[in-house]
């Protein structure tokens, strides 16, 4: 068979090393999209409850708390209005530490980002912070 080895004995066939090589891409790519990581939507299996990040009372007006096991920083511009965005910096993935003065404030190379809407105030980041998906129950945050 064209398909076979040159050599018998010698291992598996050419199709079917790339075969399992192509599945097991599959399988890693399937894996990375039901994340749940709240950046991509919702899985099916979630519901409203989400994961609860914190109490609302955690988050200062005209400030914000990073809740780095979550990778996210959740803000509040303005009383009631809660924003949420990724805490990995876009510059080189430093985690944001520091938020005041209605910025988010990177550590490693200074970059802010408005607190408002994840946009860069300043560089060396040229991309704004992603934002991610956060609801407001009662006083709870939460991933939605």
């Amino acid at each position: 068979m064209a398909t076979e080895s040159l050599h018998p004995g010698s291992g598996p066939a050419r199709r079917t090393v790339m075969a399992a090589a192509g599945a097991a891409g599959l399988t890693v790519a399937l894996a990375a999209c039901g994340s749940g990581d709240g950046e991509g939507g919702k899985d099916s299996g979630e519901t409203s409850s989400g994961t609860v990040l914190g109490a609302t009372s955690e988050v200062p007006e005209g400030g914000g708390k990073v809740f780095a096991d979550a990778g996210v920083v959740v803000t509040q511009p303005t009383a009631g209005d809660f924003k949420a965005f990724s805490s990995k910096c876009t510059h080189q993935g430093c985690a944001v530490k520091d938020i005041r003065d209605g910025l988010i404030i990177c550590p490693c190379h200074d970059s802010h980002f408005s607190a408002s809407d994840g946009s860069v105030r300043k560089g060396p980041a040229t991309k704004p912070l992603p934002p991610a998906a956060i609801t407001v129950e009662g006083e709870e945050i939460k991933l939605a």
